[in-house]
């Protein structure tokens, strides 16, 4: 089944802050330490409803939507390089939160894989959904495993910049939608969806530009101590399943999980496996609780 959340949810009107003239918009329950979830490229926080409910009892949650998704407003200007506006936007919304969990999913997990580079001495835990740091597929030799796997990525990226440009978000989304959900998922979604996903092309080429472009080199995830999670599914593209497994190499205290049968939506479509072991890897990182490193 072909499932995205955000696009055509529910609309329930969030809070919001305002960071550099945009207003950023954020869901928010529960208390106790704070959990900071990030989501994939064409969603909004509507993605984590079904995680909060189950966190919220003993976490506070906050789901922002990140520039351009949901309710917040696109970024104003040019874009900075790789994935610096999604992070600072992240870290905005943390106001007074010294010590957090951090969860992504897709692109919300590379911007989160960058706070956690910039600010490891704030993680609690680190999750990871399938981060697309199409970055650590840059710059492996020609013929390598992971060049072939970047130029992959860099052919889907291209077909949807240049759909979004000739202003043929349908062409763009369906090719995007197909290639991380198999042949056919685009024919088989409503025209609502179809419709309301058609609109975000431009702002998923973005996407693409910034996970490609991110200058973090792998050395700086040799600073990411906290407890990690890498989770993948076994039916996903080739990239990401490699770039979990090339970041459960790179990070320190990082434990790779496989859900079977699962493809790159899996937050959506295997929710109870993929919320279960979020809800655990939290535990484990409260339990431990590691003190604050000198900053």
């Amino acid at each position: 089944m072909t499932r995205f959340a955000g696009a055509a949810s529910p609309r329930l009107e969030l809070p919001r802050i305002e960071i550099d003239g945009v207003r950023v918009a954020y869901a928010e329950a529960g208390r106790g330490e704070t959990v900071l979830l990030l989501h994939s490229s064409a969603s909004s926080s509507a993605q984590w409803r079904a995680l909060t409910e189950i966190l919220q009892a003993r976490w506070r949650v906050l789901a922002p939507d990140l520039h351009g998704y949901g309710q917040t407003d696109q970024r104003r200007g040019p874009p900075s390089p790789g994935l610096t506006d999604e992070a600072a936007l992240a870290g905005a919304v943390l106001d007074d939160a010294e010590r957090i969990h951090l969860v992504g999913h897709s692109f919300g997990g590379a911007v989160a894989l960058r706070l956690a580079a910039e600010r490891p001495e704030r993680l609690l835990s680190l999750t990871l959904v399938e981060p697309v740091a199409f970055h650590l597929l840059r710059g492996a030799p020609a013929g390598a495993a992971e060049h072939k796997l970047y130029r992959e990525v860099a052919e889907l990226a291209a077909d949807v910049t240049q759909a979004a440009e000739e202003e043929d978000g349908r062409r763009g989304m369906a090719r995007f939608v197909d290639y991380w959900n198999g042949a056919g998922a685009w024919l088989r979604m409503r025209p609502d969806l179809q419709s309301a996903l058609a609109l975000q092309a431009a702002r998923v080429a973005l996407d693409f530009h910034a996970t490609m472009t991110e200058p973090m080199r792998p050395e700086a995830l040799q600073r990411i101590a906290a407890p990690t999670l890498i989770l993948r599914g076994s039916a996903s593209p080739r990239p990401t399943r490699r770039i979990a497994a090339l970041l459960a190499r790179l990070l320190p205290n990082a434990h790779l999980q496989t859900i079977e049968g699962a493809g790159h939506m899996l937050p959506l479509t295997h929710a109870a496996a993929v919320n279960a072991a979020i809800a655990e890897q939290l535990s484990h990182g409260t339990a431990a609780r590691p003190r604050l490193a000198a900053i």
